[in-house]
């Protein structure tokens, strides 16, 4: 239980120019340098993804996802944690972003659901990484690109080796 004794129930942030509203339940990077180098440098592993429909999956409160709709035609969020998305919509309409649409609920379930197709795809699963069934979604749409963002080296090695043994090359690991 979490009980407000004085204060604001929340603290402002911003990266690479947007603006975020946290919560105590938001789960949300600490170190702004840190997710700022590692936001740009992901974002420019990306082609071309300028005027393109982006997934982003497990996207936590949309932070990569409010990076990616700067230039993308659309992006979807994905993530499981209902108070994340809700954060993530007020996050987004706080940035004036209205070609963000985020969806609560395990990723291959929603994906399941969802008619628009991806051209490009991020993902940045939690700990255990993407379950096999998400990953033959995620492989469904023959997306050219697919940035992964990882915490855990070894469920990134599993999953990058089942995306190689269907036919996806790995271009580039950054630790």
């Amino acid at each position: 239980e979490l009980r407000l004794l004085y204060g604001r129930d929340y603290y402002m942030e911003e990266i690479m120019g947007l603006k975020f509203k946290i919560s105590a339940f938001s789960f949300f990077q600490t170190n702004i340098a840190a997710v700022e180098n590692l936001y740009e440098y992901a974002v420019n592993l990306i082609d071309d993804f300028e005027n393109k429909t982006v997934f982003d999956l497990y996207c936590g409160t949309g932070t990569i996802t409010q990076t990616l709709a700067k230039k993308a035609k659309n992006v979807i969020g994905i993530e499981l944690v209902e108070e994340a998305v809700t954060a993530a919509k007020a996050n987004a309409a706080l940035n004036g972003l209205d070609n963000c649409e985020f969806i609560a609920g395990d990723v291959f379930k929603v994906l399941e659901k969802v008619e628009e197709k991806p051209e490009v795809i991020v993902v940045d699963p939690p700990r255990v990484g993407i379950s096999a069934d998400a990953l033959d979604k995620i492989i469904s749409y023959d997306v050219n690109q697919i940035v992964y963002i990882s915490c855990n080296p070894k469920s990134l090695a599993e999953n990058l080796y089942y995306l190689q043994y269907y036919g996806y090359e790995v271009k580039s690991v950054k630790p």
